[in-house]
């Protein structure tokens, strides 16, 4: 068994202390032993151009906003996931990272930037991984990428048990496309999304909140509100994402046939059409 969960808030833009101080203080008592939070949960979403984008990215390895969350998975003994604006010398990704009491244990860049995200951070250049922890196989995706099944196909053919999600969620479709995700993969899955509003050029951006786990088979165990912070922690048997079995014949992975699929790897078939 293992305790999972997340935490939905409203990141204020721009205020990087601001919001760490608060996931902290939030944090800083909780029991459990993976914790998720939202895409870019720091900077705010809606950096405005690349520039903006380049002075709030920080580098993992020389960042005091990580720093301190290392330090408090030392305290708490548990694990985060955290979106993260990730400067690399010249490039800047929209990236998660897998942070435990050893310091960061793995980074995903995401790879599907959505919509203004590809005037400020570049591509994802690396493919999805998944990493151990505590005897439970983790994968990591961000926000849009939830729209291509391949990529959470991909870590559940890679053995992994936990997608961990995070989100900055702006249409109304992922929640519930979600929990086919999972059918379809057998997974669990911890979407963390955040809530409110930030101002663009020509209008506004809501957020839909709406975090939530999905267990294997696609049965939904928790969702938040849409406009509330909300810290959730449940217990989960990963076992339950071990077995892919649909009928006594049909099993998730097994069954596929991915010498039919080969399309899927070919753009001139795209360039056809």
């Amino acid at each position: 068994m293992i305790k999972i969960g997340y935490f939905q808030f409203y990141p204020n833009l721009k205020q990087i202390k601001q919001n760490s101080d608060k996931i902290v203080n939030t944090l800083k008592h909780i029991d459990a032993d993976l914790i998720v939070l939202p895409e870019l949960p720091f900077t705010g979403y809606y950096l405005q151009n690349r520039g903006k984008a380049q002075e709030l990215a920080e580098d993992p390895k020389n960042s005091p906003t990580v720093d301190t969350l290392i330090n408090l998975c030392k305290k708490r003994n548990f694990y985060i996931v955290t979106g993260f604006a990730e400067k690399s010398h010249s490039l800047i990704y929209n990236s998660a990272l897998l942070i435990g009491a050893d310091g960061v244990l793995h980074t995903y860049r995401k790879l599907h930037l959505f919509d203004d995200e590809k005037q400020w951070f570049d591509p994802g250049d690396a493919p999805p991984q998944v990493v151990e922890i505590l005897g439970v196989k983790i994968g990591i995706m961000i926000c849009f990428d939830w729209i291509f099944p391949e990529v959470m196909r991909s870590l559940a053919i890679m053995g992994a048990d936990i997608i961990c999600h995070p989100s900055n969620l702006i249409l109304d479709y992922c929640q519930s496309a979600m929990l086919t995700r999972c059918l379809e993969n057998g997974v669990f899955a911890i979407t963390t999304n955040r809530f409110g509003v930030e101002n663009k050029s020509g209008g506004e951006i809501q957020f839909t909140g709406n975090s939530q786990i999905v267990a294997p088979k696609g049965m939904l165990l928790h969702r938040a509100p849409s406009q509330l912070d909300e810290l959730y922690i449940t217990e989960i048997d990963v076992e339950d994402a071990r077995d892919k079995y649909i009928t006594p014949s049909n099993h998730l992975l097994e069954d596929r046939r991915p010498e039919f699929y080969s399309g899927l790897l070919t753009p001139e078939i795209l360039s056809d059409q």
